[in-house]
């Protein structure tokens, strides 16, 4: 327990920062798996829409410090290489 009202107020940061990451590692995951699915049914139009929407998302979440450079763009050429495939 906070014994300081600044210790107290880190604690009310961390509660807020925590549901904010946990929103935007899951909307990453969301939309990961909507291009997958499509991939999945072999719908290259659809695949490549959702690849667009995956790409510029995972890179919004590096300039909001969610993801780091090398990752977001580990994650999105992965998954251009499986729409490529197609």
């Amino acid at each position: 327990m906070a014994n300081h009202k600044s210790a107290e107020k880190r604690v009310r940061q961390t509660k807020v920062r925590t549901e904010r990451n946990r929103f935007y590692k899951t909307r990453i995951k969301n939309v990961t798996k909507e291009v997958l699915a499509a991939i999945e049914a072999a719908d290259k139009e659809k695949a490549s829409a959702a690849m667009l929407a995956a790409n510029k998302y995972v890179h919004h979440c590096v300039s909001k410090g969610i993801l780091k450079k090398g990752t977001a763009a580990r994650k999105v050429s992965r998954l251009q290489l499986r729409v490529n495939a197609i």
